[in-house]
């Protein structure tokens, strides 16, 4: 008899503050402004020999020092030139991006930046990031590793 096959999920939060704003955006959203970022970043798969999907501890060093070039920085697109100009002239912290800085984009590029470490597991089958600008908004992506 073939023993089955556990499938699990777990996640991890992650929380920062970041500025940003959208030029395009005919609102409140226009002007520079900041949130309180949570992110949970999530992974389905097969339990491994120890009955774990991924350590939390791994999952942690992974993401951390991302946290710490964002954390407190402002996020700005290439296309801001006015703000760029801005944050470079007062040697603000900032991470330069090639996209608006929308949720969904932003969640996007944290995806991004933690599929590629996260794919030596070789018993992932999802990863998923869930960003909260605010405690009633989110952007949600994920990428299937294996089906």
């Amino acid at each position: 008899m073939k023993p089955h096959t556990n499938i699990a999920e777990i996640g991890k939060e992650f929380r920062w503050e970041m500025g940003h704003r959208l030029p395009f955006h005919e609102g409140g959203c226009r002007n520079v402004h900041g949130h309180s970022y949570r992110m949970h970043v999530s992974v389905t798969g097969e339990l491994d020999e120890n009955g774990m999907v991924v350590d939390y501890f791994d999952l942690r060093e992974i993401v951390d020092p991302l946290i710490e070039q964002i954390d407190h920085a402002f996020l700005c697109d290439t296309s801001d030139t006015d703000m760029l100009a801005f944050l470079e002239k007062h040697e603000m912290k900032r991470v330069i991006v090639n996209f608006p800085s929308t949720a969904e984009n932003i969640a996007q590029w944290l995806l991004d930046q933690v599929v590629e470490p996260l794919q030596r597991y070789k018993n992932l089958k999802t990863i998923a990031v869930r960003l909260h600008e605010t405690e009633r908004t989110y952007a949600e992506v994920k990428f299937e590793v294996r089906s």
